[in-house]
């Protein structure tokens, strides 16, 4: 059956005292890997490369200290997984269709993400599953196959990040590497039962990477355990903060917003606002019916430049995609210029939010499920309600995993490591109270 590796700490402990090798772990990853139900995790993957990036790892020399004594790392030896849409060198990259695939040819070079996994002794399992170009939150693609659940044949992962939540879930993946535009990690990660983690915009380096909307696409990772969060903080930045803030308080997303949340993932939400309550948050609830106007502002200015992106290749691909592309296409540069105004106007909103309420809290999606072969037609419009408004600000964000569906926290932008502090001692509280109602 199909499960997490491991956590983080646990298998980089392993390595650092030799109970494991970089090898060992990464044959493991191997043989569970495309063990969902359509056999398609990866989108490209090679064992043989894999095996010699673990004997890489393996050569590079310890030294004393270090979070685990070793002076390597966190990522050391570790089995990771990067979605198809950036290079690594003598590999195809598909961005989630056969198109690209066909076309783009073989990277020459490898991406800033996997330079820098690869500079940090990162074992890379392989490239990942993708919705078409990113641009969908389902998971669907008709060229590679729908990415379900590893031991769930009707349920979708969610999207766009789909594989890389398929990998840690069957355990190919200690962690892996995903982006967020309107979502792609935050949504498959609540519908997964996964740790999700959106950096703010602008953290990291898109070199070797293909973009869907610039104006939003932001790094990130998804993780089993959520209190392991902060050990990725750093990835995307090489400047270490100056002051990591310590969060008071928290606004809740209350009122008519929440009317179409199914009632088990807001008995989560209800949990959750109780736990950071617990740990010894203020909370207020915040009026929010300005958020409606999110999504009109975002996806016009993001089917508009992934248009710009895909220019003349639109018949490419998938109806759906093609439509938001083709739309985009039509929209007039004053048009554009106004929603930028609005944008603006939005973030600036956003900001000031943050600095009342510090902390934002909301369901990643409104729904604990999305059913393989059912319509989804509407379902984008659906979950953009709940993702655009922190797309829009920029925000960094983190999806807490819980029974039903997940919750989504954010913080100002570059507040990354006090947002990754405070979800790690959420998720420390969640574990404890969970253990203290198991029977004894």
């Amino acid at each position: 059956m199909a499960a997490p590796l491991g956590t983080l700490r646990s298998l980089r402990s392993a390595l650092a005292n030799n109970r494991t090798t970089p090898t060992k772990l990464a044959e493991t990853a191997l043989a569970r890997a495309n063990q969902n139900p359509g056999h398609n995790t990866y989108l490209w993957r090679d064992p043989a490369w894999t095996l010699a990036e673990a004997a890489r790892a393996q050569a590079m020399p310890a030294q004393d200290g270090g979070a685990f004594g070793d002076g390597r790392d966190t990522l050391w030896g570790l089995p990771v997984s990067v979605k198809d849409c950036f290079d690594i060198a003598g590999a195809p990259t598909t961005c989630g269709t056969k198109f690209y695939a066909n076309t783009n040819g073989i990277a020459s070079a490898d991406s800033w993400i996997v330079e820098r996994l690869r500079a940090k002794g990162a074992v890379i399992t392989g490239k990942t599953h993708l919705h078409p170009l990113a641009y969908g939150i389902t998971g669907e693609n008709p060229d590679f196959g729908p990415c379900l659940q590893p031991g769930k044949e009707h349920a979708l992962t969610g999207g766009s990040s789909s594989g890389a939540c398929a990998s840690v879930l069957e355990g190919s993946a200690v962690a892996a590497i995903g982006t967020d535009t309107g979502g792609s990690i935050r949504v498959p990660a609540a519908l997964c039962g996964l740790a999700g983690y959106r950096a703010s915009l602008g953290r990291g380096d898109w070199r070797g990477g293909f973009h869907l909307a610039p104006s939003f696409d932001t790094l990130g990772w998804l993780i089993a355990d959520l209190e392991e969060a902060p050990l990725l903080a750093g990835f995307f930045t090489e400047q270490e903060p100056l002051h990591i803030p310590v969060f008071g308080r928290f606004g809740i997303i209350a009122g008519d917003f929440l009317d179409d949340c199914e009632p088990q993932v807001l008995a989560c939400y209800r949990q959750v606002i109780a736990q950071l309550e617990s740990l010894g948050l203020r909370s207020a609830e915040v009026d929010v019916r300005w958020w409606n106007e999110a999504t009109d502002i975002f996806a016009p200015i993001q089917a508009w430049e992934a248009a710009g992106l895909h220019q003349g290749h639109f018949a490419a691909f998938e109806p759906a995609i093609r439509e938001r592309l083709e739309w985009g296409s039509t929209i007039t540069p004053d048009t554009i210029a106004n929603l930028r105004l609005q944008h603006a106007e939005f973030r600036a909103r956003m900001d000031m939010l943050f600095e009342e309420f510090e902390i934002l809290l909301l369901p990643a999606a409104p729904v604990a499920t999305l059913d393989a072969g059912a319509d989804h037609t509407h379902t984008r419009k659906r979950l953009l309600r709940y993702t655009a408004p922190f797309s829009l600000a920029g925000a960094p964000a983190v999806t807490i995993p819980c029974n039903f569906g997940g919750i989504q926290m954010a913080a100002a932008r570059n507040r990354d490591e006090g947002l990754l502090r405070l979800a790690a001692l959420l998720g420390a509280k969640r574990r404890q109270q969970s253990a203290s109602s198991q029977p004894s």
